[in-house]
């Protein structure tokens, strides 16, 4: 693959991603978009749960089997290593897509609330998470995690620097402030169906099998992540643990 090829495949993965990005707002949030998670039900309760059930696991697997150093290894066999996290991100995209596209409402209310005031919050927690998880990608190098710096060092015929151990901000205070994001997306509801609840369920239990994998995979790399494991909290945030100003860390 030609190096401009290459630049303009991790341009178009990038983009195809901030579109599945903004739809998914909206399909998450049940506004703006036509179908979303919490749209009528159309088919059997056992048989849209089934299909659910696959969708999350298909994603599951994706997403956290892809990241695996060994799967990287064997796809650079094949693909430029310019290329590989460009290809991670578009197969990603390619599966929230498909989980989107694919869902079925199961329909049924767990909790809904009432107060206005108490909606407008849950709703603003909502939009809250989101900016959460895209600021959290541009405090460890947001272009470097969807793959663009990777094609615009090699479009220039140059070896992609490797990254320094940081924790910049909000790295100081939680391991993992993205998958905090991840979290408050799908819980911050003001009215929680079955369907939505399943999604919850689904993602928290994933994000927590990620964890162990990611922190398993970054301390192989980073030997100092053992240390900052231990001093700073995986997903609730602690403002009395805090590094110093100069520790720095790399999270995945």
């Amino acid at each position: 693959m030609k190096r401009p090829l290459i630049f303009a495949y991790s341009l178009a993965s990038y983009g195809l991603f901030f579109v599945t990005f903004l739809y998914s707002i909206g399909f998450i949030g049940n506004f703006w978009v036509p179908v979303s998670i919490d749209s009528t039900p159309t088919l059997p309760l056992g048989q849209a749960l089934l299909i659910d059930l696959g969708l999350l696991a298909v994603f599951a697997i994706q997403h956290s089997g892809m990241a695996r150093p060994g799967f990287k290894r064997w796809l650079t066999r094949y693909i430029p290593e310019a290329a590989e996290r460009s290809t991670y991100v578009l197969m990603s995209t390619v599966a929230m897509a498909a989980l989107m596209a694919f869902w079925q409402p199961l329909g049924g209310i767990v909790w809904s609330v009432q107060t206005e005031g108490w909606a407008t919050a849950l709703v603003a927690l909502y939009m809250a998470s989101w900016a959460l998880l895209l600021y959290a990608t541009f405090l460890i190098n947001h272009f470097d995690l969807f793959g663009l710096r990777q094609a615009w060092y090699a479009m220039r015929g140059k070896e992609t620097p490797a990254l320094s151990f940081v924790t910049p901000a909000l790295y100081r205070v939680v391991r993992h402030p993205i998958y905090v994001g991840w979290l408050g997306i799908f819980w911050f509801t003001p009215t929680m169906t079955v369907t939505h609840l399943l999604m919850a369920v689904g993602t928290t239990v994933y994000i927590l099998g990620a964890i162990k994998l990611e922190e398993r995979d970054l301390e192989a790399a980073h030997p100092e992540y053992r240390q900052y494991k231990r001093k700073v909290p995986a997903l609730v945030p602690s403002l009395s643990r805090r590094l110093t100003a100069n520790a720095e860390v790399q999270a995945a």
